[in-house]
């Protein structure tokens, strides 16, 4: 009788085990600043179009007032010419305040900003609350595999 108690013990502890680490795998990402976000979007932007940086900017709002800004958690990454859209002087500047102050994450290319800068001479002066990253695409991918949806718009 003992042995069968801790076999079934045995067989209770390991499937609370697989249970947990169900759970942790099945876990959707977290956010520090939108911690009761149910949705999680990564758009990226490679085009220096205007009408792409529009396009970006107006999904990022009508998901904004979809959701409400506590249940989504948007980051927008740039790199390529798409870091256009976060140089300071860009026209759409209060679109992206405004999207800030809702907790729209702004990230840019490093490697593409540095580029710029070698080829140029001029190192463009970006939006002051854009959070640099070292390399674009890489930061996507690691964003994705957190449990982010990407879109390109």
């Amino acid at each position: 009788m003992n042995r069968n108690f801790f076999a079934g013990f045995k067989v209770a502890v390991l499937g609370l085990m697989l249970f947990v680490a169900a759970a942790i795998l099945h876990a959707e990402p977290v956010s520090e600043s939108k911690p009761f976000a149910e949705k999680f979007l990564l758009m990226q932007l490679s085009d220096g179009e205007p009408e792409k940086q529009n396009k970006v900017l107006s999904v990022a709002a009508n998901l904004m007032e979809y959701y409400g800004p506590d249940a989504i958690d948007i980051e927008i990454t740039t790199f390529g010419p798409g870091v256009r859209l976060m140089y300071a002087d860009n026209s759409r500047r209060e679109r992206i305040n405004s999207l800030m102050a809702q907790g729209v994450r702004f990230t840019v290319c490093m490697n593409t900003i540095n580029t710029i800068e070698r080829e140029s001479g001029t190192r463009p002066e970006l939006h002051p609350e854009s959070i640099p990253v070292d390399v674009g695409v890489a930061h996507i991918l690691d964003v994705v595999e957190e449990g982010y949806v990407l879109v390109r718009p």
